[in-house]
Order: C-alpha cells, then sequence, then structure tokens
C-alpha cells in the first residue's frame, strides 16, 4: 500500500503545480516578461488576450503578440520564449523588429521540439539574420512575408538557402520581400504544399520548371507582380502534377490576350484567380482547354463585350465556381451557359446583362447555391418564379435590377429552396407596374439576412411575419421601403435579430413597450425619419450589445432615459430632431465617456453642461446644436484631442473661445455660431486638418493680425456677424484651399485686400456690410470662382454588415474560403454632419448645402464704401452666378462686360452713383432672374423686352 500512496501524493502535487492560478506557474512568469502586453489582473494566463493552452496540461501552446505587442523590443530574444515547451504558434508579426540578441537568435526556437507555425511578417528582419530558423527543423508554416529578405541589384542562389533544411515545411509565405525572377532558391521543400509569393518584383517571363523540385505543391500565389507571361519547360508542367490552386491576381502586366500555349501551361489546375487583372475578351473564348477548372475568378478585369456563345467558357463543364463580378459584360446570357450543370456558386454582378431572367439559361443551372445578379439590367420577374427548381439556392441577390410584374391570374408558389440571405436593395419596377414583396418569402423558415432597403412597395405595413417565420433572421433591412402605419410586431421573440434598419419610412406612433424583449440581441437600431411619437423606451438602455442607436428625424419628445446614458456599449447615439427636452447632466456623464459619435441637435433640451473630469475620451463627433444650452464652453472639450467633428452652434454659450482649442488637433469641422461667444479668436496653426469652420452670429472682436488658422486644407472660414474690426490680414492669402470666405457684418476697414485675388481655390465671398473702402482692383477678374466639391463638406460613415460569415462556411465554397466573396459585407453609409453655408441672393438670404454648395459661386461686396468704376474685368467672370456690388459709391457706367457672365442669376448694382444706359448686350445673358439698378443716375432707353428682360 505504501507505493500506491506514494503515487497518490505525488499525482497530487504535479496536478497541483499544473493548475496553480489556471496555468504553469513559469510560463506565467514568462510572458510578465511581456509587461507591456500583459497585467496581473486575471491570474490564470491561460484566459489571457493572445494565449491559447492545452485544455488537458494547462500547458501553454498558442502565443500571439503580433501587431505592436512585441515592438518595445527591437532584438528578438529566443530566450524569453524557451518555458513555453509546448509551444505550437508562435506570432510576432507588425512589431519592428530589426535583428536578434547576440547568441539568442531564431536557431534557439529548436529547443521548442512543438513548434509548427512561425510568423514573423511585416518586420525588418533580413536573410543572414533569419538563417539561423534552418535549425527549427518541426516548423509546417513560416510566414516571413513583409521583410526585406532580398537587398542588392542581384540575387543569387544563395538568398534564404537555408530554407531547404526545412523538410517538414508545408506552407511558406514569401509575399512583398521584394524577390525577383530567381526562384531556384526555393528547390528542395519537397513537403512544401502552399507558396506565396505575392506583392514582389517577378517581371516578364516566369519559368515554372524552376519549381519543378516541389513536387507536393498544391497552391502557388504569383499575385501583384509585374508577370507578363508564364512559361516551363517544354510548355507544361508535368513536373508540378499537384497544383490545383493559382493566384494571378493583380496582374496588370499579363498580357492581356493570354496565348494558347499559356494556358496548356495551366492544364491540371483546378482553381485559377485573375480577379483585378486587365483581360481581353478573348481569354474566354480559349479558356475552354482548362478542362479541369472547378473554379474561375474573372472579377474586375476589365472584360468587355458579349460572353462568347458555343465555344470557351461554355465548355468547362467541371466548372463548380464562377465570379465575372465587376466588369463591362453585356448583352443577353448565352444559352450554352446552361451546359454548366454543376455549378454551385455564379456572380455575374456589376455588369450590363440584359434580358429577362425567366428566357436566360440560369432557370438550367438548378445546383446553385449562390447566385448574385445584382447591378445589371435585367427583368426580373418579381415572383422570382424563375428558380422554382433551385432547390439548393441559399443565397439569392438581385439588388438594383428592374422587377418585371406577374401576369394577372399568376398563381403563387411554394418554392423549393430554402434562402438564407436575400437581397432586393434599389429595386424599380417596369411601367405601370405595382411592386409588391415576392410572395415567395412567405415560405421561407430559415433566413438570416433580407435587404428590401429603397423599393417603394406602395403603403406596406410592417411584414412582422418576416420575423416571426424566421427564428434564426439576423439583419433586417427595411429602409425606405414605403412602411406605414404603427410597427406592429409579433410577440414571440427573436433572439438572433442584430440588425434592423427601417429608416426612411412613414412608421407612426410609439415604439411598442415590449420592443426590447422581443429583440433583446439587437447590436444597430435604425428608426430614423419615420413619424415615430412618444417618449424613447427606458429599455433601450438596457439592450447589452447594442452599439449604434439613430432615431433622429422623429417625433419623440420628453427626456432622454437616464438608463440609455448609462448604456456601456453604446458607440453611436443620434437623437437629432426631436422634440426631446430636459437637462443632459449630470445623468450622462457616462456617455461623454464612451460614445464615439454623440448627436443630439434640433431638440429642446436645456441646461449647462458642466465641468468635470472625464475616466477617458472616445468622442470622435459631438453635435448639440440647435438647443438651449447656455453658459461657458466645457472645458473638458478641449482635453479630447480625438475629436473630428465639434459643433455646439445655435445655442446661448457666453464667454471667450478657449485657448483650449488648438489641443483639437484632429478637428475637421467646427461650429460655434449662433451663440454669444465673446473676446478674441484664439490663433491656431497647429490645426492642420480643419476643412470648415464656423464662428458667426457671436459677438467676438479684435482683430485678425494674428493668424487664426494656417494650413493647406481650410475650406470654409465664417466669421460674419461679429465685432472684429482692423484690415483683413495679409495672411488670408496663405490658405490656397479656402473657398467659402464670410466675414459679412464686422468693422473691418481699410481698401480692399489685394492678396485675395491670389485665392485661387474661392468661389463664395462676402465682406458685405463693413467699411471698407477704395477702389475695387482690376485683379480681382482673375479669381476663376469654379464649382468645387470640397465646399459641401459631408461627415459621414459607414458600417459594414458581414452578411455571408457563417452562410458562406456552411456551404463550404470554395470562392469564399480563399478570397472570400465578392459581396461578403455592404457598406451602409449614414450622413450626420452637412457643411450649410448662408449667403444673400436675389434680394433674400438663403442657406446652401449639398450639391447647390458645390455650384454655387458669388461675391457681395455691398453696404461698404467703395468708389471709382466697376472694373470691366469682372466680365470674365464666367462662373459666377451671384454679384452684389450694392450701397457703395461706384461711379461710371455699368460695363457692357457683364453680358459675357453666361451663368449669372442675381446682379444688384443699386444704390450707387453709375450714370449712363443700361447696356443692352444685357439681354443676352439668358440665366438673369433678378436686376436690381434702383437709385443711381441711369438714363436712356431701356433693353428690349426679350429673353430674360421680357420677364422683368
Amino acid at each position: 500500500m505504501g507505493p500506491i500512496w506514494f503515487r497518490v501524493i505525488l499525482i497530487t502535487v504535479l496536478v497541483g503545480a499544473v493548475w496553480s492560478d489556471g496555468c504553469w506557474d513559469e510560463e506565467r512568469v514568462a510572458l510578465l516578461q511581456f509587461q507591456y502586453v500583459y497585467s496581473r489582473e486575471v491570474s490564470d494566463c491561460c484566459e489571457w488576450e493572445g494565449v491559447e493552452c492545452n485544455i488537458t496540461t494547462r500547458r501553454l501552446t498558442q502565443l500571439s503578440l503580433g501587431n505592436g505587442l512585441f515592438r518595445y523590443l527591437e532584438f528578438f530574444n529566443a530566450s524569453l520564449f524557451l518555458p513555453f515547451e509546448e509551444l505550437r504558434s508562435l506570432d510576432l508579426s507588425y512589431n519592428d523588429l530589426v535583428g536578434v540578441v547576440e547568441n539568442e537568435g531564431f536557431g534557439k526556437l529548436s529547443k521548442l521540439r512543438h513548434l509548427e507555425n512561425l510568423d514573423l511578417s511585416y518586420n525588418r528582419l533580413n536573410d543572414s539574420t533569419l538563417s539561423s530558423l534552418s535549425k527549427v527543423s518541426t516548423l509546417k508554416s513560416l510566414n516571413l512575408s513583409g521583410n526585406v529578405l532580398f537587398t542588392g541589384p542581384h540575387q543569387t542562389n544563395a538568398h534564404l538557402k537555408w530554407l531547404s533544411k526545412l523538410g517538414n515545411l508545408e506552407t511558406l509565405d514569401l509575399s512583398e520581400t521584394k524577390m525577383k525572377n530567381n526562384l531556384l532558391h526555393l528547390g528542395g521543400l519537397s513537403s512544401l504544399t502552399t507558396l506565396k509569393l505575392e506583392g514582389n518584383h517577378l517581371e516578364g517571363r516566369i519559368h515554372l520548371q524552376e519549381l519543378c523540385n516541389l513536387t507536393n505543391l498544391k497552391i502557388l500565389d504569383l499575385s501583384d507582380n509585374r508577370i507578363e507571361s508564364i512559361r516551363s519547360f517544354h510548355g507544361n508542367i508535368l513536373c508540378l502534377r499537384k497544383l490545383k490552386t493559382l493566384y494571378l491576381t493583380e496582374s496588370y502586366y499579363l498580357n492581356e490576350t493570354v496565348a494558347i500555349q499559356e494556358l496548356q501551361v495551366l492544364s491540371n489546375v483546378e482553381n485559377l484567380f485573375l480577379d483585378f487583372t486587365p483581360l481581353d475578351i478573348s481569354l474566354l473564348k480559349s479558356i475552354g482547354i482548362l478542362t479541369s477548372l472547378k473554379i474561375l475568378s474573372l472579377s474586375y478585369c476589365d472584360l468587355n463585350d458579349s460572353l462568347p456563345a458555343h465555344q470557351g467558357l461554355c465548355y468547362l463543364n467541371n466548372l463548380e465556381e464562377l465570379n465575372l463580378n465587376g466588369n463591362a459584360l453585356s448583352g443577353a446570357i448565352p444559352s450554352c451557359l446552361g451546359n454548366l450543370t454543376s455549378l454551385r456558386y455564379l456572380d455575374i454582378s456589376n455588369n450590363r446583362f440584359t434580358g429577362n431572367i425567366a428566357s436566360t439559361p440560369l432557370t438550367n443551372l438548378t445546383m446553385l447555391q449562390f447566385i448574385s445578379l445584382s447591378k445589371n439590367q435585367f427583368q426580373v420577374p418579381v415572383s422570382f418564379n424563375s428558380f422554382a427548381n433551385h432547390s439548393h439556392l441559399e443565397v439569392l441577390l438581385a439588388d438594383e435590377n428592374k422587377l418585371v410584374a406577374e401576369p394577372i391570374g399568376f398563381h403563387i408558389w411554394r418554392p423549393k429552396f430554402q434562402l438564407k440571405i436575400f437581397s432586393l436593395f434599389n429595386c424599380t419596377i417596369e411601367e405601370h407596374g405595382t411592386l409588391r414583396l415576392p410572395n415567395f418569402l412567405y415560405f421561407q423558415h430559415d433566413l438570416r439576412s433580407v435587404d428590401l432597403s429603397l423599393c417603394n412597395f406602395g403603403e406596406l405595413r410592417f411584414p412582422h411575419w418576416l420575423l416571426q417565420n424566421n427564428t434564426r433572421l439576423e439583419k433586417l433591412i427595411l429602409k425606405d421601403s414605403s412602411i406605414v402605419g404603427p410597427l406592429s410586431l409579433s410577440p414571440h421573440p427573436n433572439s438572433k435579430l442584430s440588425v434592423l434598419d427601417i429608416s426612411n419610412n412613414k412608421i407612426q406612433d410609439e415604439i411598442p413597450r415590449n420592443f426590447c424583449s422581443l429583440f433583446p440581441h439587437l447590436q444597430y437600431l435604425f428608426m430614423s425619419q419615420n413619424a415615430l411619437t412618444a417618449n424613447i423606451p427606458l429599455c433601450l438602455g438596457g439592450l447589452r450589445r447594442l452599439g449604434m442607436l439613430d432615431l433622429s428625424h422623429n417625433s419623440l419628445f420628453g427626456e432622454i432615459p437616464e438608463e440609455l446614458g448609462m448604456s456601456l456599449s453604446l458607440f453611436y447615439l443620434r437623437l437629432s430632431n426631436n422634440s426631446l427636452s430636459g437637462k443632459i447632466f449630470p445623468k450622462f456623464y457616462h456617455l461623454f465617456n464612451s460614445l464615439a459619435a454623440l448627436y443630439l441637435d434640433g431638440n429642446k433640451l436645456e441646461g449647462k453642461i458642466l465641468d468635470f473630469s472625464p475616466i477617458s475620451f472616445k468622442n470622435l463627433e459631438l453635435d448639440v446644436s440647435d438647443n438651449h444650452f447656455y453658459g461657458k464652453l466645457p472645458r473638458w472639450l478641449w482635453n479630447n484631442t480625438e475629436l473630428e467633428i465639434l459643433d455646439f452652434s445655435k445655442n446661448h454659450f457666453e464667454g471667450p473661445i478657449p485657448m483650449g482649442l488648438c489641443n483639437l488637433v484632429n478637428l475637421e469641422f467646427l461650429d460655434l455660431s449662433l451663440n454669444h461667444l465673446s473676446g478674441t479668436i484664439p490663433s491656431c496653426s497647429n490645426l492642420q486638418r480643419v476643412l470648415h469652420v464656423h464662428l458667426a452670429k457671436n459677438k467676438l472682436g479684435g482683430t485678425l493680425s494674428d493668424a487664426l488658422f494656417i494650413n493647406s486644407s481650410l475650406v470654409t472660414l465664417d466669421l460674419s456677424e461679429n465685432n472684429i474690426t482692423g484690415r483683413i490680414p495679409d495672411w488670408i492669402s496663405t490658405l490656397p484651399a479656402l473657398s467659402v470666405f464670410l466675414l459679412k457684418a464686422n468693422q473691418f476697414e481699410g481698401e480692399f485686400p489685394v492678396h485675395l485675388c491670389r485665392l485661387q481655390s474661392l468661389s463664395i465671398l462676402d465682406l458685405s456690410q463693413n467699411k471698407l473702402s477704395g477702389h475695387i482692383p482690376s485683379c480681382l477678374s482673375n479669381l476663376t470662382l469654379k464649382p468645387r466639391s470640397e465646399k459641401s463638406y459631408t461627415g459621414s460613415s459607414e458600417f459594414g454588415l458581414l452578411l455571408f460569415d457563417e452562410v458562406m462556411v456552411d456551404m463550404g465554397l470554395m470562392m469564399y474560403n480563399l478570397i472570400g466573396g465578392s459581396e461578403d459585407d455592404k457598406d451602409y453609409p449614414f450622413t450626420f454632419q452637412e457643411e450649410e453655408v448662408e449667403f444673400s441672393t436675389k434680394g433674400a438670404r438663403y442657406t446652401y448645402k449639398g450639391n447647390i454648395l458645390e455650384l454655387l459661386s458669388a461675391i457681395d461686396l455691398s453696404c461698404n464704401q467703395f468708389t471709382g468704376i466697376i472694373p470691366p474685368g469682372l466680365g470674365n467672370l464666367s462662373e459666377i452666378r451671384g454679384l452684389n456690388l450694392s450701397h457703395n459709391n461706384f461711379t461710371g457706367p455699368i460695363p457692357t462686360t457683364f453680358s459675357k457672365l453666361k451663368q449669372i442669376e442675381s446682379l444688384d448694382l443699386s444704390y450707387n452713383n453709375l450714370n449712363g444706359r443700361i447696356p443692352p448686350q444685357l439681354t443676352e445673358v439668358t440665366t438673369l432672374e433678378v436686376l436690381s439698378v434702383a437709385h443711381n443716375n441711369l438714363s436712356g432707353p431701356l433693353p428690349d423686352r426679350k429673353n430674360q428682360f421680357g420677364t422683368f
């Protein structure tokens, strides 16, 4: 009994050592050497980020220190990793490693007898530093991409010669290592199955016989090189009998007309990827000789014309997956494509195909699991009964085509398929047709994602049955789908739904009180631009996964629920343009700490925005404009150095603008207009990213002698309606991108600043209601005043919906597993900040934004003390749409050159001392809508009442 008792004690001691704190003590201590990565907050090191352990022994098996987690050490030290005796995978990518500690090189990793996977990609290691890796014979996967392994103008077989000693290596990645054409140094790796040489300096003709020793090679990636053609000894690659997958994507130098001989070189290949490689349509005529092909991907290859009929592509009878997305292919789908009866994946989206789907050979491809018809010119029967026999179909994408109504008397059909993904984004119906929801949807019970946005279904009621029938539905996108009435929901919860977008509809009444219990795992909720009323449900703050919430542009009222302010998951909150009231501090302290974007503009919120000491700032966008806030600008704002958009306009803030503004080095948009701010404007020459600055309608004073914003990007500077004095300074001319410059209603004096003539990007200039005097310089005619898209700044973001992740993996489609699907996600843009400019023209004051702002070009010098004649050269401002020189002391005639202002819509010369007659040539200006010459000394006959003058 003694020996047995001893063994029990020994086992107990060993188990105790293994499970101390959940992982081995010596490994935990070794991990703590990486002090900038790990902390002591969690004792079990197997739970630390980047660490995986064996479930039974609790020994560490995987360690990921990539993406800069190891960057504090420039030199690799093997001793740091030797305590991890069962380590199988080590990731040190993206760490800027430049070398090794003396006697602690990579060769010492050979002591880790189980190490199989090593990732050293995107460091700064060279061939000699890595050569000791030849001792680590257990390696099966080695990633050296992004290092500078091949230096100097000449490469010899000596480069990477040490690789030949890694006899067990199966996967080798040498992408972006500046390798040139000599591939002989890769010989001897007889176990290698995958070789990646993407993004190197391979050029001209590539001879694959140099790789003949790689007898087990199955996957070869030669993408993004300068390869013009592929050859092998005797025109075949019998020495690479096992090569099944070849990547030649982004091969911009490849001969567009691929020769038959080159195709024969690829006779064994089953999977061929040529995406983003310019090709001639002739390839599709001759590719039929590659009878082994199972996957062919030719997306964005500049292919045009129609698909060849009865040749080439149509003879690939073994083809299972075909991607022709993003070309300029046109015409009807040839009938011979129906021969490809093995097809499971077909993407012909983003082309110009025509014809009625019901009469295409697609109806014969009944093995299809995935089909994308999106963005073509197809006519698609709204019933989709063309796919009645496609019992395997799981993904059907038909965005941006024209739907065809079924004839009267058409019977509802029951499909054989059960879709997982269905998308009908931005659909239209043929003339005189009535768009209805496809009836087959009533028979679907396994949907995961449905997108019916931007389809006018004509007063559709919310389709709650979609949620009731499809309990695994994760994403429902019904944006701008003409939904009306109350939001009627099924009483049955849907725990899988993570994205719901019902924005831009006419949904009325309140959000149902049981909303949160029905969708407890929502992550994205968009209900903006409806007619929702009542209070915001308290429960929304309790949705633990909710990250984005947009309830803007409704008629919601009452206070913002305090529960919403306590949410720990929200990073985007938009409640703009409602009738919300009450104070937001101090109960929303946490919101200002955790949110990346907060939009409360256009409500009735009030009170002071208090100073506090935030834990951390994550705000990138902050808009509380058009409310009733008052007091001084909070000091915590100026510590938020990541802030990109700041809009506190249209409130009652007072006091000075602090110098802390200059801390916001990432700021792009600033609007503090329409407040009661006073004092001088801080000089912030370090705000190099700011594009638009609005400080109008305050009580700001002082001069502009010190440069406010010196950067090459500033597009808009609006200081209108303040009390700024002095001259317009010279530093304005150092703003090459300045397009909108507004100084209206200040106290500026002196002559017209000649240096403004150097602003070649200028298109809107308002110096009205100041005390400027003297003559208008003739150089003003040098301004081009051309439309500029930069003026119409639109703050927007996109969030991507990963539509196909689990679905595609479950379908077992190689196309997705190897390169990702062509539409594996959709980006949904959200516009949340739009540049607006006020400008007086046509006798009224207007607000311009969007495309109209881009086109607007105007000059307003009215209500000053300018004298002299109006420079005739102003007639050269051919792009100008509004010119106001009224309420000055100009003399002389109206320039006849104004007849050349072919775009002008408003011309105001009233209240001056002009004489002579109205030039008859002005009748040639057919765009003129408003002309005012009142209160001058004009005489003589009026111009003929023709063209626009006939309407005055």
